[in-house]
């Protein structure tokens, strides 16, 4: 083998004869025999004291220049096509911002990673056709331009569109970002949000093969690609699910990270080495890492390395001294890098300071990338990380490697020359002040070449499925057993878990149906699931488990249909979108169900949540044990009193909170009537309770009102006195109709309506609103909510088991002149009984009955002296503290 010395070592000779014997390992016997001895080395030290703790390979190129594979095509035609792409990526954001509307935009992410894409683009990336499923691509958000740019090239684009980068309000624009919701044909994923992209491609990773386990999609060995920065894997969720890939062998996975070494505000590791620490991380992981730190103008100088100089000066050199290096030029990298050592001085004697300069990294060189993207098409058995080390603001000029490259939107004009010469755009001084875009004829070699070879690879890419294949939706009818209740009592959630064991054998339909759990099957009674349906495992149940006895003891299987992805609730919402977007993503309509504690949900994964509706996602979360007073024992960590607060933040989420099972039935085959039989991009979060009580059958004609968000659940008794309105929603209906034989004790009769969804009347009645204002011409419309009430007579009082301002929420869509009162559960939860909580929070029967005589009061239908007496009969305490504030 090569006499390379390690620098500063003792004993050359000593250590050459450890590598040798290495080496006729390898080529005589095996790499996997090499291998082993290897790893029973590293067995062995420790008993010797010997600590070897270290998971990194050399600040090296992984793969060796001598087994790269020959990249095919042109690669001249390729340089021309990439610089191509790079001048119109810049020119969108630089003409997106030459006026005063400060549209934004990013020149440096794309100009550092333009190869990395283009190495896919003209190589790798397969777009779906009728032979093959094609690969899924997570782009990285900033690079959106250099995308566009690609798409316009291939005739896909207009040079409208791309003069309208981040201008959408008129329908003719780009968006600033991936976003499916707003390009509903191009882009799949959401991913500028960072962090969202890494977790999200892990899972869907981990669902195409749920979906090829279970038979319900061929193997076209696809792959998903996740183009990732550097900087943005320190955010929790790039890493948080790593070790899931690792474990379920994720081999149709790819991580390629983007190693410019700088993230918003300066360097990601300034004093230390990223590709260095991801390595460890991931190898640690059990992912197969490929390192691309060097292009092959550095090949020649590590060929004549016999000292070992370089390679322990590119060791030792940390991130914040290379991204001078790049910014400062060649003569300061000469005195800074090679100096430090007379033998790595005498390397580079007879390099220019310009040719020093012009020693690449391996992300800007196509040939080291094409070498790493065939590596990891070709591995087997684990998912693959290239960390592939680029330069930001990339050939930007004075921007280039800048602290403040990432807020860079524009080039100073030299800058810009230097930047149209050196990739030879056809432009004069006088043209390249009107930043034009540039297309090249469609005969011409560039074009032709472009076509030629997307279409080897299947077609042109982002691309989009707008449209899933229709499910059959059941009946009411069919879910009889759902609607005619329950005498014996029983918990919403176990409705829920019984209406989805009712839908799992609907035919067409049930084997669609995916059950999702974080790791609380038990707790929301989906144990009996287990042996019906199996836990999906990609190697099955390879132990005997302790409960097997039991009926329904665990039961892993790789044709499993229940995902249970741990204490993980962003891994399950990341699994929950995946399966939500199989109907466009591989074309395979999923139902997923992914149950969870209410208080888990949208305040922890607010951001995937938000991101499913931009993932047009379909499917139903169930917010499990919901409600501020609901949950006995669990107190502030468990009790959420706001989820439909922030869920009615999303657009396109459909947000109910029922009290009975026949209004889940009717809501859930509502939802599976407008996502797989009428194809609409909405998402359903239904609130359910651990509360067991009897469930009574369901009434005539309630159907629409449900649906809509309310209805009349129990008519004011005929008599004298007055009358009152009284609304509850989910836990705290029955409060409210326990508060009716209480308002009779006093002369009150009273109404009760169950509103299964505030958010939904507030939807309507903004609309409705809207619509008036601009039609004042015609007849006006009328909002559901205040159709229903119209009729109706005395105050209305709202009580829901959410923050006041929940219900408060349809106050100006009901009738003239109506007094409303909203009671609610402000304040931190607490451990108790249900009975103190809804009397600590104000919500219970006594406090819904006070509010109703309170707003008679007001009106002058009853007395102080009768108020004060009811205070006292129910046992009200007006000097207790505040939930709100307590």
């Amino acid at each position: 083998m090569a006499r390379f010395r390690h620098y500063g070592d003792p004993d050359h000779a000593e250590t050459q004869e450890w590598l040798d014997a290495l080496a006729s390992v390898a080529e005589n016997d095996s790499p996997e025999r090499a291998r082993q001895l290897l790893e029973w080395l590293n067995g062995q030290a420790p008993t010797l004291g010997v600590h070897v703790d270290r998971l990194n390979t050399p600040y090296l190129n992984t793969i060796p220049r001598e087994q790269e594979p020959l990249m095919p095509g042109d690669p001249n035609l390729e340089w021309r096509l990439r610089s191509l792409v790079r001048w119109n990526a810049l020119a969108i954001v630089m003409r997106a911002n030459q006026n005063d509307d400060e549209l934004g935009g990013h020149i440096a992410t794309f100009a550092s990673s333009a190869t990395l894409y283009d190495v896919g683009f003209n190589h790798f990336f397969r777009a779906p056709s009728a032979e093959h499923g094609g690969d899924l691509i997570y782009y990285q958000g900033h690079s959106a331009p250099g995308i566009y740019a690609r798409s316009f090239l291939e005739g896909r684009l207009s040079e409208e569109q791309l003069d309208n980068f981040r201008r959408e309000v008129g329908g003719k624009g780009l968006s600033s970002y991936p976003h499916p919701w707003l390009m509903p044909d191009y882009w799949q994923f959401p991913t500028v949000s960072m962090g969202l992209g890494p977790i999200m491609a892990i899972y869907q990773a981990h669902v195409m093969k749920y979906l090829i386990n279970r038979g319900l999609l061929p193997d076209h060995q696809r792959k998903v690609w996740a183009f990732l920065g550097d900087g943005e894997m320190d955010e929790p969720e790039s890493l948080g699910a790593i070790a899931l890939a690792g474990r379920e062998k994720l081999d149709n996975l790819v991580y390629v990270i983007n190693c410019n070494l700088q993230r918003l505000d300066g360097p990601v590791r300034g004093n230390g080495k990223v590709i260095q620490e991801l390595e460890s991380v991931f190898r640690g992981a059990g992912w197969k890492v490929i390192k691309v730190i060097w292009g092959k103008k550095w090949d020649p100088l590590l060929a004549r390395d016999e000292s070992g100089a370089l390679r322990q000066r590119m060791a030792e050199a940390v991130d914040g001294e290379y991204q001078a290096f790049k910014n400062h030029g060649g003569a300061y990298t000469r005195e800074k890098f090679f100096a430090k050592y007379p033998e790595l001085a005498e390397l580079v004697k007879d390099l220019s300071d310009e040719e020093i300069a012009g020693l690449d990294r391996g992300g800007h060189d196509p040939f080291k990338v094409y070498a790493a993207y065939a590596e990891a098409m070709a591995t087997k058995g684990q998912p693959v990380v290239i960390l592939a080390k680029t330069v930001k603001g990339y050939a930007t000029g004075a921007g280039q490697a800048a602290n403040k490259t990432h807020q860079l939107k524009s080039l100073d004009i030299d800058s810009l020359r230097t930047f149209r010469d050196r990739f030879d755009m056809p432009f004069s001084d006088e043209q390249l002040e009107q930043l034009p875009f540039y297309r090249p004829a469609d005969d011409s070699p560039e074009i032709r070449y472009l076509h030629e070879r997307r279409q080897k690879l299947g077609g042109y890419l982002p691309q989009r499925r707008t449209q899933g294949r229709s499910l059959p939706v059941p009946t009411l009818d069919q879910l009889s057993t759902i609607t005619t209740g329950s005498e014996r009592p029983i918990s919403t959630t176990m409705a829920i878990v019984r209406l989805m064991g009712v839908l799992l054998k609907q035919e067409g339909l049930g084997e669609r149906v995916v059950p999702i759990v974080p790791d609380e099957a038990r707790t929301f009674g989906m144990e009996g699931m287990f042996r019906q349906l199996g836990i999906y495992s990609n190697v099955g149940q390879l132990y005997e488990p302790e409960d097997k006895s039991q009926l329904m003891y665990y039961r892993e299987d790789v044709k499993g249909q229940i995902l249970e992805e741990g204490i993980n609730e962003a891994g399950a919402m990341s699994a929950w979108i995946a399966c939500a977007t199989a109907y466009s993503i591989h074309d395979q309509p999923l139902v997923p169900f992914y149950l969870y504690y209410s208080m888990f949900g949208f305040q922890r994964i607010g951001d995937l949540a938000w991101a499913a509706g931009d993932s047009r996602a379909r499917g139903f979360l169930i917010g499990a044990t919901s409600g501020r007073t609901t949950l006995n024992g669990e107190g502030l960590q468990h009790e959420d009193g706001h989820s439909h607060v922030i869920s009615g933040t999303v657009p396109n989420c459909v947000s109910y909170d029922p009290t009975y099972s026949y209004e889940l039935a009717v809501i859930v085959q509502d939802g599976l009537r407008r996502m797989y039989g009428e194809q609409e991009d909405v998402y359903y979060y239904l609130t359910v309770m651990n509360e067991n009580y009897p469930h009574p059958a369901m009434p005539v004609g309630c159907e629409e009102g449900v649906r809509r968000g309310i209805y009349r659940f129990q008519a004011a008794k005929k008599g004298k006195g007055p009358e009152v309105q009284l609304i509850g929603s989910g836990a705290i209906l029955r409060e409210v109709e326990a508060a009716v034989p209480l308002l009779a004790e006093v002369g009150v009769r009273a109404a009760v309506w169950s509103a299964t969804s505030f958010t939904e009347l507030r939807r309507e009645g903004l609309e409705v609103e809207r619509w008036n204002a601009l039609h004042p011409e015609q007849k006006p419309r009328t909002a559901w909510v205040t159709e229903q009430l119209a009729g109706s007579k005395g105050p209305i009082v709202a009580a829901s088991d959410y923050m006041k301002v929940h219900a408060d929420q349809i106050r100006a869509f009901l009738p003239t002149g109506r007094a409303y009162r909203v009671l609610g559960t402000d304040g931190f939860g607490r451990s108790d009984s249900r009975a103190q909580l809804r009397r600590h929070f104000e919500v219970d029967a006594a406090h819904v009955a006070y509010a109703a005589l309170l707003s008679l009061r007001e009106s002058g239908d009853v007395s102080v002296q009768q108020l004060l007496e009811a205070r006292e009969r129910w046992g009200i305490d007006p000097d207790q503290p505040s939930a709100a504030k307590a």
